[in-house]
């Protein structure tokens, strides 16, 4: 059994609960962090006080581990080996998105906070260039979803679980859009999975 450790209306949280039913992994999640708190057993653990978190009861003695992208490695290393690819110039072309996606996130994040937690409008100047940063990166992403139809390669994978996330708010954000068709594709194949749909489709708080 996984225990996840994080709310869901964190996208990093999101990340690895989406794998979790992606991997087919027993698992449960338990609500922490921003309005719910830390405990101290969880500070324990993990004293940055960050989600997620899990922990693997599969592992003698005990294994907790912090990071989300880190987790969604490990996750697949120990439980689900056919996400990864077999050889390591292919693992880590695809796997560079996975933290590519980093810098798509602190471009979205002024939008994402401004419009949703911090009720701005769509006027406000930190909003638009946020949205304005955000679209750069995007037509970076559309560009090379051209090449290949998943960030993971020809199938679907590791890789697009990040980035598959802050798509979700890219596309829910109330803000114009230039035309992607690659990126669109892709992300219309992601809303198709129910994982997918059940832990990062969920309204924006």
């Amino acid at each position: 059994m996984i225990t996840i450790w994080g709310r869901l209306n964190s996208h990093n949280v999101k990340k690895v609960a989406w794998a979790a039913i992606e991997m087919d992994l027993p698992h449960r999640r338990i609500d922490m962090g921003g309005k719910f708190g830390f405990t101290d057993a969880f500070l324990a653990l993990n004293p940055n006080a960050m989600v997620p978190m899990i922990e693997d009861d599969s592992v003698p003695g005990g294994f907790a581990l912090w990071e989300s992208n880190t987790i969604l490695r490990y996750l697949a290393d120990a439980h689900a080996p056919q996400f990864r690819h077999p050889d390591a110039a292919s693992r880590a072309q695809a796997e560079k998105w996975m933290d590519w996606h980093f810098g798509f996130a602190d471009a979205q994040v002024d939008a994402f906070l401004g419009l949703v937690r911090r009720g701005k409008q769509l006027s406000d100047p930190g909003v638009i260039a946020s949205i304005a940063r955000t679209i750069e990166q995007a037509r970076i992403l559309d560009a090379e979803l051209a090449r290949r139809p998943f960030l993971s390669g020809n199938a679907f994978g590791l890789a697009d679980i990040p980035m598959g996330v802050y798509a979700y708010t890219f596309f829910t954000l109330p803000f114009e859009r230039p035309s992607l068709p690659n990126m669109e594709d892709w992300y219309a194949g992601l809303t198709e999975r129910p994982g997918f749909a059940s832990q990062v489709m969920i309204p924006l708080t």
